[in-house]
């Protein structure tokens, strides 16, 4: 097993399926880079340098650069899916989702369903997300609850480097319209990541750290700030679960409901702003499903309902972070200690 960057094992998911089947094919603005001008070959990779490489091996026939138009390429893509390829369309920044949205929501995701069950669409859309990259408010939004919401997709938040070559891998093969999300701040992050093909399945969620008094429920790159949390306060005597649903869309419900019903206390952290997004969905699921195992109020830690800011000493503040994490266990095992007082 190697040490792989996040970058790395997206890369390397997409070129071993490349390989492996030759209707996959990847598409997007300067994925290659270089086309028609001096200079490398191979320029670009994306904004970047994810998918850089991959045109030396398998050309500008599978390796596409298209136009600065996200609802024309998001569009051909799904023809695409749904005449026998297998696209990945990369839509860089997800704030650029509002160009290209009816190609999505009212187009791949109810192919399968219009067509009574019998067309397919093996489209992977991958795009980035997230603040902290000082890349101001409209290149920094986590925008993955309005997907969730969208009946026909399918949403996945890889969380590390070895989730998101697994993940990614699974998306491919998958029959359904996939929104594949990469927090940009995770690109350089290093972890030990198998050399082989393997696949995660969706709406199966991973326990990351174990622990009987809390529950934490946490989203990509808020599983990290959420065990760097667990880990603090497990010097202190409050042990808690953290899970990672790994996909928002199938949601691991069962296994949610199963955390909270073994620790009765619920801290959930999300980066979307915080009106209708995750954090709202798994607290209005478990205040519906589980609520008579709730031994205290449930939180959650999400941002201020505000954009991201560009100032850093701003963004800083916006986002999620260790310390809130903390303090909001601590504020439901407060429950626990005046009741024993």
């Amino acid at each position: 097993m190697s040490k792989k960057s996040y970058r790395q094992a997206i890369n390397e998911a997409i070129a071993s399926e490349m390989r492996r089947d030759p209707t996959v094919i990847l598409m997007g603005e300067d994925v290659a880079g270089g086309a028609g001008a001096p200079g490398d070959q191979d320029a670009w990779g994306g904004v970047l340098g994810v998918t850089k490489g991959l045109v030396t091996e398998f050309g500008r026939g599978r390796v596409l650069d298209t136009p600065l138009s996200e609802s024309a390429y998001i569009g051909a893509a799904a023809g695409a899916a749904a005449t026998g390829l297998r696209p990945i369309a990369e839509l860089m920044f997800i704030d650029f989702m509002g160009v290209c949205f009816d190609q999505i929501f009212n187009q791949a995701a109810k192919f399968r369903y219009m067509f009574g069950g019998h067309a397919v669409t093996p489209l992977v859309i991958r795009a980035m997300y997230g603040a902290g990259f000082r890349a101001a408010s409209q290149h920094s939004q986590c925008l993955y609850p309005i997907f969730t919401h969208i009946p026909g997709l399918k949403v996945v938040i890889p969380s590390s480097a070895y989730e998101v070559k697994g993940l990614l891998i699974q998306a491919i093969r998958d029959n359904d319209p996939v929104i594949f999300l990469e927090n940009k701040v995770m690109y350089d992050q290093v972890e030990e990541v198998p050399d082989e093909t393997y696949t995660i399945p969706f709406g199966e969620a991973n326990l990351t750290r174990e622990g009987d008094d809390v529950t934490i429920v946490a989203f990509g790159r808020m599983v990290q700030i959420a065990n760097e949390a667990a880990d603090r306060l497990a010097k202190q005597g409050i042990h808690c679960n953290v899970l990672d649903p790994r996909t928002t869309s199938p949601l691991d419900a069962d296994t949610i409901l199963q955390c909270v019903e073994e620790t009765g206390r619920l801290v959930i952290v999300d980066e979307a702003s915080p009106r209708c997004n995750m954090a709202t969905d798994v607290s209005a699921l478990v205040a519906q499903e589980a609520f008579g195992a709730l031994k205290a109020p449930i939180r959650m830690v999400c941002p201020p309902h505000t954009p991201v800011p560009f100032a850093p000493n701003l963004e800083d503040l916006f986002v999620p972070n260790a310390d809130r994490v903390e303090q909001a266990v601590k504020s439901v095992m407060g429950y626990k200690i005046r009741e024993n007082a």
